[in-house]
């Protein structure tokens, strides 16, 4: 059970055998057309997409290359700063970012764990997906490459205590459809997106959190006017 809950507890800084092939992938020098083009995929993802819905499957492999886990689920976003993040297998898992705090909901152990949004997503890959277009501000851009037809940009957080070292975005076709993150323990992490829709509407109560009945609550949430803040309080 401890196993369990630690590896459960793992995905909270991440708002990933079957790709391991692409954690192979050597530097490739960008020249300055294939530069210029990465720079526009990334900034158009992230200046002009404003919602993004799709399922995705996620693979974390350790340093030793090897595989440690593999999770799916489906994924809502829409920015600024909201996301709603569900883990449906191996178990079952919920993560939503309202923009003011970050809820993760263990529906195995009945536990809420809260955490102020801007703290804990500063300078992470989240902040990518679903935070304001200055978020790009957050990263140095290393240069991009082409593989197998998949574009991949090469981003590392300006803030060395982020928790991670290195960020790939992958893109076919000028859609976003793989995510690669190394974090400062050496593991890695792929997230493959599918059936993405772009920009389309998301009901607004996606990214409310509302506190299932006899659950725990870790951690204070930030101030809000939101009636959750005050049911999180008294429980």
């Amino acid at each position: 059970m401890n196993d369990k809950r630690e590896r459960k507890l793992n995905r909270i800084p991440l708002f990933l055998g079957l790709f391991g092939l692409i954690f192979l992938i050597p530097i490739i020098a960008a020249d300055a057309d294939s530069d210029a083009d990465g720079r526009a995929l990334v900034e158009n993802f992230v200046r002009n997409i404003q919602t993004l819905k799709g399922r995705f499957e996620q693979s974390l492999v350790d340093a030793d290359n090897q595989l440690v886990e593999e999770s799916s689920g489906t994924l809502e976003i829409q920015r600024p700063g909201q996301f709603r993040w569900v883990y449906v297998e191996p178990y079952e898992q919920v993560l939503v970012a309202d923009g003011l705090n970050v809820w993760s909901y263990d529906v195995d152990l009945a536990q809420v764990t809260v955490k102020p949004q801007a703290e804990l997503l500063s300078s992470t890959p989240a902040s990518l997906l679903g935070g304001s277009p200055d978020a790009l501000e957050q990263f140095e851009y290393i240069g991009s490459f082409t593989d197998r037809g998949t574009v991949w940009i090469r981003l590392r957080p300006k803030d060395r205590e982020s928790g991670f070292n290195k960020v790939e975005l992958g893109f076919d076709d000028g859609e976003l459809t793989r995510m690669l993150f190394s974090d400062n323990l050496e593991q890695t992490t792929l997230i493959a997106l599918f059936d993405v829709l772009l920009n389309g509407d998301i009901d607004a109560d996606r990214f409310q959190f509302t506190l299932p009945d006899d659950v725990d609550v870790v951690g204070t949430p930030a101030k809000t006017d939101e009636t959750i803040t005050d049911k999180a309080a008294e429980s």
